[in-house]
């Protein structure tokens, strides 16, 4: 999803590193391509103001202009910002001292939270643990139906209950299966709201204070760009998100959410989902993201 974006980084640093030498005119003039590259991208506009800013300020206060190689020291620094905004070193996840673990997945209808759910049990058995999932949502008739199908495709325990479910009552009685199992990490699939509402604030606090969760993770489609930013602010206020899961990011968006969220709220990007498959769930390392790469690549 980052591949636009890289390619015009990409080509202003490449129009940059042919000066010989490099004026504050000529950096100016860089960094405004650069802002426009950006919010081309829909990267949030506030975190572009700042953005730009620390460059501008880094490139002068580190005397940049009249070094040796001041195209070279100005990519440093935009890879070194690019980095910082996504997150600086890869955020893992909590796990408890004493198991289960137990982790609230949270969002918005259609982001790809009960295929998340699914996704990240196999991420997790494949390190060692041994997770349950809890089909805790309500609102989609099919909900429970998926989760149960997507664990018995993957050989993962799936808590459920017919009917109409009460979901607090649903996640207090699957720490009892979690114990019969010996599951060392308890995944609750929670409702997806089509917006941040008070209900939906009254849902989860709800869940919250029945499943004591060690993590709370937003899934967010990275498709829907400044949408995510906005659920995940919304989310944070009233749930003290810990991290954020972004899906699609195999899809054609423009890379604005995963830049700005983490600049925004402060949550930290813990995975990011990479196709339909069930094992295109990966840790994110901002360090490895071919955006941060791409001040490197003509070097």
């Amino acid at each position: 999803m980052f591949e636009a974006l890289t390619d015009k980084l990409q080509g202003i640093f490449s129009k940059l590193g042919s000066r010989g030498t490099v004026t504050e005119a000529d950096l100016d003039e860089a960094l405004r391509q650069v802002r426009l590259a950006l919010l081309e991208a829909d990267v949030n506009f506030r975190v572009v103001r700042d953005f730009i800013a620390h460059v501008r300020e880094a490139a002068l206060g580190q005397q940049v202009l009249s070094s040796l190689t001041p195209a070279q020291q100005i990519m440093a620094i935009v890879h070194d910002e690019l980095i910082h905004l996504l997150g600086d070193g890869q955020s893992r996840l909590t796990l408890a001292s004493q198991p289960p673990t137990v982790i609230l997945l949270v969002g918005l209808k259609g982001s790809g939270k009960t295929t998340t759910a699914a996704k990240l049990a196999l991420q997790l058995r494949r390190s060692g643990q041994k997770p349950l999932l809890v089909a805790a949502d309500p609102q989609r008739v099919a909900a429970t139906e998926q989760l149960t199908t997507l664990g018995r495709s993957l050989d993962v325990p799936v808590y459920a209950q017919d009917g109409k479910i009460d979901p607090v009552k649903v996640v207090r009685e699957s720490f009892a299966e979690a114990r019969r199992l010996g599951s060392t990490v308890v995944i609750v699939d929670t409702s997806g709201y089509n917006k941040f509402s008070e209900e939906a604030e009254e849902d989860l606090e709800g869940l919250r204070k029945a499943a004591s969760p060690h993590e709370v993770i937003l899934v967010a489609d990275a498709m829907t760009g400044q949408e995510a930013v906005h659920a995940a602010e919304e989310f944070h206020k009233s749930v003290n998100l810990t991290g954020l899961i972004l899906t699609k990011l195999d899809g054609d968006a423009r890379g604005g959410a995963a830049l700005s969220i983490r600049a925004v709220t402060g949550i930290p990007i813990k995975f990011v989902g990479t196709g339909e498959k069930s094992d295109a769930l990966e840790p994110f390392h901002p360090d490895r993201s071919p955006l941060a790469s791409s001040a490197w690549a003509i070097l």
